[in-house]
């Protein structure tokens, strides 16, 4: 449940960031004409995000079994390259995320309302259809037959849209480099473990051999129905019987990636603290006027 909870609030704090951006900008430069237009192209990529989220779940159940594996696994294998794309991404961008959206908002404003609506399903779409599907391959991974999944993905947002707005307010003042880096680093984890079992159904669909050669084998110790079990199933996606295949890819991926992450190389200026989206140089942010 935490490792769900981790990436709703991740996924869903970079789409608030955004929402509160782009909407602290136009009510501070005076173009609140251009609010409605950018509530729907976030209305429109929301609903874009939870039609594909639901596309996935519901037309994979008619499926083979063995389709059903292929289509996990591969869906797996991609959600886990565009999570570890996004949060080296963000890694770099965090300190000038603003600056970023203010350009292409100004360029949107000078092009009208169609403009603005691209604008803003561009902006949050990406991080949904990321959110759907990394979200899927998760809870497809840890899913143990009871809705704790899906609850702490629904816990994260909602912590992520309450901070969205708490940040919108002023209220709250976070260094967002930190943030990222920390969140991104335990997201990898999470992903190491997400791609392991992607590779685990891509064996029980016969795409990958080696279904039966286990690395190791403590089922004994660590009983997968055990509270202390389902707690690392749910916070690592730890498989007490895990394939040599697995392993070797869990390995292969989380320690470079790792690595890689925190290298501190080119990051040094990442130790700048991000206030508010609304704020302007170091007074802080002001509530806007209705």
């Amino acid at each position: 449940m935490f490792s769900n909870y981790l990436i709703g609030l991740r996924e869903g704090l970079e789409a608030s960031l955004v929402v509160c951006i782009l909407i602290a900008y136009l009510v501070k430069t005076g173009r609140r004409d251009a609010l409605k237009p950018i509530w729907i192209g976030i209305g429109i990529a929301v609903a874009i995000a939870m039609g594909f989220g639901c596309a996935l779940e519901f037309g994979s159940q008619e499926l083979t079994f063995q389709a059903q594996e292929a289509l996990g696994g591969s869906l797996s294998v991609v959600a886990v390259v565009l999570v570890t794309w996004m949060v080296f991404w963000m890694r770099r961008t965090a300190r000038h995320l603003r600056s970023e959206l203010h350009g292409k908002l100004d360029a949107a404003l000078a092009m009208g309302t169609g403009a603005l609506v691209a604008t803003a399903f561009l902006a949050v779409g990406r991080e949904g259809l990321e959110t759907a599907l990394f979200v899927w391959a998760s809870v497809h991974a840890a899913s143990d037959g009871t809705p704790r999944p899906l609850v702490g993905v629904a816990l994260g947002l909602a912590t992520a849209v309450l901070l969205g707005w708490l940040f919108y307010r002023g209220a709250l003042r976070i260094n967002l480099a930190k943030f990222f880096t920390w969140t991104g680093g335990m997201l990898v984890v999470v992903a190491a473990g997400v791609l392991a079992y992607g590779f685990h159904d891509l064996q029980e669909a016969n795409w990958v051999p080696g279904i039966n050669s286990l690395a190791f084998d403590i089922s004994g110790t660590i009983p997968p129905d055990s509270w202390y079990g389902t707690l690392l199933k749910g916070v690592f996606n730890f498989q007490p019987d895990p394939t040599v295949v697995q392993v070797t890819v869990w390995l292969l991926y989380l320690v470079p990636t790792l690595a890689v992450f925190f290298a501190p190389v080119g990051f040094a200026s990442g130790k700048a603290k991000v206030k508010g989206p609304d704020e302007q140089g170091s007074q802080p942010a002001q509530a806007p006027q209705a």
